[in-house]
């Protein structure tokens, strides 16, 4: 049954009520976020890798990829609102026949790991469930993780992995938050690669600061470090909030200083934010790696379009990281 409205909740329909109410909601998100802000700040911790024993994948979704081959996707899903105005003002329903949708694109695609941003744990603004294991469980993914980079009081999100891949060695970082209202972060595992047994490889879902370039930068240098730390190829996708032609982007100097490369980058036509017209959500692999498709895919499940690549391994491979 779709829950209340908040409005309703709220006195909406008494005089000036619909503006109280309006105030009241928006009060609502800003209190949560500071208290997840202050939950998080700077957090880095090894979040429970999920496993399901999902249905037998279609013989569909096993031909995508070939045996030494993996196919990839990044999605800023966007708290299951669509491209709608805030997530506070739907039913659960809705936000459920969202992440149906998103599924459904999911089996259609049949990627064998997912990025996701802005991620639901259970949160009262979007029906009080884990997103991220709904979509692994619609999407028959055996494995999936979750970064909680905002946490408070019946509110968690952040970005997420599912993976038809055993997930290694998990890490989540929650970004100072500077300036910013926002907390972001990223959630890295290791896979190892279809094939190559003794090839381990960090997989990354990232989301930057979308307000303050030298706060992403602050951010791109806490995620490099860590990368480097770690030591493996790099798989990385996510929302940059930075196109490769901006001014001291962000996206570029951390594909160089890492080695990695994206898929025609200076390509103006694969825009994934259609409301600024940019391309803010990339795919960036390691010299080990090569892109043998990649796609950005219909609008309208987001106000974010997803990516989806399919990449093998380079030959000869490059000197270690």
């Amino acid at each position: 049954m779709p829950r209340i409205s908040p409005f309703s909740r709220l006195g909406a329909g008494r005089p000036g009520g619909a503006r109280n109410a309006v105030m009241a909601l928006w009060a609502c998100v800003a209190g949560s976020l500071l208290l997840a802000a202050c939950a998080t700040s700077g957090e880095r911790a090894i979040p429970a890798i999920g496993s399901i024993s999902p249905q037998l994948r279609l013989e569909s979704v096993a031909a995508v990829s070939g045996p030494d081959e993996l196919t990839v996707m990044t999605m800023n899903i966007a708290h299951a609102r669509r491209d709608g105005f805030h997530q506070l003002f739907q039913s659960t329903t809705t936000a459920i026949d969202n992440l149906n949708a998103i599924g459904a694109l999911l089996s259609q695609q049949a990627p064998d790991i997912v990025a996701l941003q802005e991620a639901d744990g259970p949160s009262f603004w979007s029906g009080d469930f884990n997103h991220v294991a709904y979509l692994a469980e619609t999407g028959a993914f055996a494995h999936h993780v979750r970064g909680e980079h905002v946490r408070g009081p019946r509110l968690s999100y952040g970005t997420a992995l599912l993976s038809d891949k055993q997930l290694r060695d998990p890490l989540s970082v929650t970004f100072e938050p500077g300036l910013s209202p926002l907390p972001k972060g990223f959630v890295v595992s290791s896979i190892q690669w279809p094939g190559a047994p003794g090839l381990q490889v960090d997989v990354v879902s990232l989301h930057l600061d979308p307000f303050n370039p030298s706060l992403r930068h602050n951010q791109a240098v806490e995620l490099i470090t860590t990368l480097r730390a770690r030591g493996f190829p790099v798989i990385l996708m996510g929302d940059f909030n930075t196109d490769w032609q901006d001014e001291g982007s962000v996206l570029r100097m951390t594909a160089e200083t890492l080695r990695l490369k994206a898929y025609q980058p200076h390509n103006a036509q694969l825009q994934t934010f259609p409301a600024l017209g940019k391309r803010l959500d990339w795919i960036l692999v390691s010299e080990h790696f090569e892109f043998l498709s990649h796609e950005t895919l219909p609008a309208g499940l987001s106000d974010h379009r997803g990516v989806i690549a399919r990449l093998k391994l380079a030959a000869p491979l490059p000197r270690p990281l």
